[in-house]
């Protein structure tokens, strides 16, 4: 039987890649927290991850009937990055709260560890699988 690495690792290969890239955007808003005018950005994560999985579901059966036809574009970050509302707006046009930057980045540090371990024990899984252990 071949193994199906889409089925093997799920959508936790998609939630490591989005918490990647949720990452970088929180950084940057840390690192903006004095910038005026600067706009604190996020991404809805739950609905990014569906997107991904509907996406990922969609292209085991797009099929093209002419030549001419574009090719979906792969990828699980097309869109979605959002404002976030600021809980204390400032004066300068800031809306970065470092405080809860800082917590939602070390929430989604904590998570993206979560699925990479997973994701290592799914591989060791199927290298025992391999091996025949």
């Amino acid at each position: 039987m071949p193994i199906s690495f889409e089925r093997a690792f799920s959508i936790h290969d998609d939630a490591l890649l989005l918490r990647g890239k949720r990452t970088s955007i929180l950084a940057s808003n840390i690192a903006n927290a004095d910038t005026p005018n600067y706009k604190a950005r996020d991404i809805d994560f739950g609905e990014m991850l569906r997107s991904a999985s509907r996406q990922q579901a969609d292209s085991m059966v797009l099929a093209s009937t002419h030549r001419d036809h574009i090719a979906k574009q792969p990828g699980v970050m097309q869109t979605g990055l959002l404002y976030r509302n600021p809980l204390h707006p400032s004066l300068d046009g800031n809306s970065v709260d470092s405080h809860v930057e800082q917590s939602e980045f070390a929430e989604n540090a904590l998570m993206y560890q979560t699925s990479f371990t997973f994701l290592n024990s799914k591989v060791s899984g199927l290298m025992k699988a391999l091996k025949g252990e």
